[in-house]
């Protein structure tokens, strides 16, 4: 039997993930409505702080290190939003591993929520690459939808969701399984996190998942 090549995430590209699997584009963005029409009240407080954030981080994040990124803007950005509950919680730099059309991919990401308390389960959502903007040594968006497409795999479901940020540049993504083999991917447009007004729906579209999805405990079929 021939042995397939194997990937870890951090070495695909989308083009690399092409030759693995039929996946393509929509070009449409009319499916994030209901995700980014969702009602989250934002307080004095949350306002505050986030901007706050763009104050502290605005002159530096283009050039901040994938560390420094993650540490100066996207942790504090994830605490606030606080995934955690009964039958979820975020997970830095956790394992996955799985067969897509006979090519194993593994790897550790850089954050997923998924139930479980001791060890992940069921994985919600990913959030890929706290990349900085100055160069971009491999797309992100390959590596994303990797991961979800190994999430979904394992886990048989046929759609999940994710995002992928780019120093400022934030961009959610929903991966879609149409046959057992071919794939479709849904791209939001790009939101600027230093811009208040895009910081604001960034913080709502990600409580949307917390509240939507995760503690609904829906992984859609």
């Amino acid at each position: 039997m021939e042995t397939k090549k194997s990937y870890i995430f951090s070495d695909i590209s989308y083009k690399e993930l092409k030759k693995i699997t039929d996946i393509k584009q929509v070009r449409s963005q009319d499916i994030f409505e209901t995700w980014f029409s969702f009602k989250h009240e934002i307080s004095g407080a949350d306002e505050e702080f986030l901007q706050k954030l763009i104050n502290a981080n605005r002159y530096n994040i283009d050039y901040y290190s994938e560390f420094q990124l993650q540490l100066h803007f996207f942790s504090p950005l994830i605490n606030r939003v606080y995934f955690y509950c009964d039958n979820y919680r975020e997970w830095f730099q956790p394992s996955l591993s799985g067969i897509i059309n006979g090519h194993k991919i593994s790897g550790n990401l850089d954050f997923m929520v998924a139930s479980g308390t001791e060890e992940p389960e069921i994985p919600y959502f990913f959030i890929q690459e706290f990349k900085k903007s100055i160069p971009i040594p491999k797309h992100p968006k390959g590596q994303l939808l990797a991961q979800i497409m190994v999430a979904m795999e394992n886990n048989k479901t046929k759609q999940m969701k994710g995002a992928y940020n780019i120093g400022k540049s934030w961009t959610f993504v929903i991966l879609e399984k149409i046959t057992q083999d071919k794939y479709q991917y849904h791209e939001s447009e790009g939101f600027d996190c230093l811009k208040f007004r895009d910081l604001k729906q960034i913080y709502i579209n990600l409580q949307a998942v917390k509240f939507m999805y995760c503690k609904k405990g829906i992984v859609n079929k």
